[in-house]
């Protein structure tokens, strides 16, 4: 008993699989690599802006600081007075007292 094997014409050879195979996903690395550079180019406009707005923020920090030195120095001469002034009004009283 022998046994044929049919070939079927419509069937796609091996070589052609792997070559659909093949061109499949060179098409898919193609798309993710234009995916890639898309996002590359999106970083690089990120860090050219916070570039920039990094150096605003350092510009409003020195902005903020000498306000807070200013605050400070108004702030503290007043309470150095107002302790002292407090400090003479208490004093006066105990004076005042043990006469």
């Amino acid at each position: 008993m022998t046994t044929r094997l049919t070939i079927n014409p419509s069937a796609p050879r091996v070589s052609t699989a792997a070559s659909s195979s093949k061109s499949r996903q060179m098409a898919l690395l193609h798309s993710k690599l234009d995916s890639l550079s898309a996002n590359l180019a999106d970083l690089e406009n990120l860090l050219r802006m916070t570039s920039i707005q990094a150096d605003s923020i350092k510009g409003l920090g020195a902005w903020h600081c000498g306000l807070f030195m200013a605050a400070s120095k108004v702030l503290g001469e007043e309470t150095i007075t107002g302790s002292a002034a407090a400090a003479n009004t208490k004093n006066h009283e105990v004076q005042s007292r043990e006469k």
